[in-house]
């Protein structure tokens, strides 16, 4: 199932933009000067589905929630701190963790079962929890309809812009709002990254298929973007459904009322998963990968992964040159079955590669295309129906100086 983008209307808000929810960001002290801490909350219980990092490293936070989506599928709030990810802090970092928990439990009269917990900055140091206990409780009195963009500002860590959206549909009749901040710039991935997403919506839907609708729309979506190849400690996609809309419970796929509300879902985090590629870490460029003409979608999706994992490609597009072979390449090394010389390429709608290897094109016109600020490459690998998409950025000296002074 794709997005049905003409049942949607984009609408202001960000993350409190459905009815029913609350936020803020304030400032406790983790960042000298900036917000972070960020709390979410809706009075009405909300069913809650999750997608977290593929790393074998598991961030404290992550393995908290985790605990907690198994005990209850019905969450209340969620807590954000930035600057200290709470990863690799070992018994302490756990406990920390669980504080957090407690601390929001306790701010809000709700149970602790009903609390997400969520962290993102440098690895190996411990929180600062006598800065964030107060802080917490700050949030909790500074919580409103309002507070969407200064909730978004807090969970940031190199990120250069708030990364918030909201899109409305109809189910039924029945107007349903989903709303969504994101953190990520760098150390994105295939399979998550460095990335915290949060999604709510006053969307009435059965936990199982809440579940299954964010798994499908992450697929499409944040498990196509790639910045730098590194997949994190500590990411996670969440989202909320209070079920405030009052539109009959969505249980089924086939129900036909779930197309529009998982079109628009998917909508929201395709748009949110672009605007962690166009703040990626040093980019100039925003990169989108279409590989057509595959045996298969899932074998164009391979492709389209290699390519955008490439840095030698990206690092090609930074330099806007238009170095064909090194795409060619990464979509042999892919593993997929093709012929190479069946291949076609376009950079925007300039030929660059023709059946045969043919390569005779105007290098001064392929500068000018790879010198936008957005980039569509085309790879037509005539093997058959199969098609996908990737997001990706280029990959600058930026990115370097940025990452070379990380933790200072």
């Amino acid at each position: 199932m794709t997005a049905k983008r003409l049942l949607q209307t984009e609408v202001g808000g960000g993350i409190t933009a459905p009815r029913g929810f609350l936020a803020a960001g304030i400032r406790c002290g983790i960042k000298m000067g900036k917000r972070d801490l960020a709390l979410l909350h809706t009075p009405t219980p909300a069913r809650a589905a999750a997608v977290f990092t593929t790393n074998r490293v598991l961030a404290a936070p992550v393995l908290v929630c985790q605990s907690q989506l198994r005990r209850s599928d019905t969450i209340r709030a969620l807590v954000v701190n930035s600057g200290v990810a709470n990863a690799c802090t070992g018994e302490r970092g756990m406990e920390d963790a669980w504080s957090m928990v407690r601390e929001t439990a306790g701010a809000l009269g709700i149970s602790e079962t009903e609390v997400l917990v969520a962290s993102t900055g440098v690895i190996g140091k411990f929180l600062p929890m006598t800065k964030i206990v107060p802080g917490i409780r700050r949030a909790a009195g500074a919580l409103s309809r309002g507070g969407h963009t200064s909730a978004a500002e807090a969970i940031l860590t190199t990120d250069t812009f708030t990364k918030e959206f909201a899109v409305r549909t109809s189910v039924d009749g029945v107007p349903v709002t989903i709303g969504g901040m994101a953190k990520g710039s760098g150390m994105i991935a295939p399979n998550m990254a460095t990335m915290l997403t949060f999604v709510s919506t006053d969307a009435s839907v059965s936990a199982p298929l809440l579940h299954a609708a964010l798994r499908q729309a992450t697929d499409r979506s944040f498990h196509r973007i790639s910045v730098d190849g590194d997949t994190s400690t500590n990411d996670m996609v969440g989202i909320l459904a209070n079920g405030m809309a009052g539109n009959r419970e969505l249980e089924s796929v086939d129900d036909p009322a779930y197309a529009p509300f998982y079109g628009a879902l998917e909508h929201l985090l395709v748009r949110l998963s672009k605007m962690i590629v166009v703040d990626g870490e040093g980019a100039t460029k925003f990169v989108e990968i279409n590989v057509t003409g595959a045996s298969s979608d899932e074998a164009a999706l391979v492709a389209a992964r290699a390519i955008a994992n490439s840095n030698l490609v990206k690092t090609a597009i930074y330099g806007e040159d238009a170095n064909w072979g090194r795409i060619l390449a990464a979509v042999g090394y892919s593993g997929i079955e093709f012929d190479p010389a069946e291949v076609e390429m376009f950079f925007g709608d300039l030929q660059i590669l023709t059946r045969g290897y043919g390569s005779d094109f105007s290098e001064r016109r392929a500068k000018e295309v790879l010198g936008e600020k957005e980039i569509v490459l085309t790879i037509n690998l005539h093997q058959g129906e199969g098609s996908a998409s990737f997001w990706t950025c280029d990959l600058s000296t930026r990115y370097v100086e940025i990452n070379a002074k990380y933790r200072t």
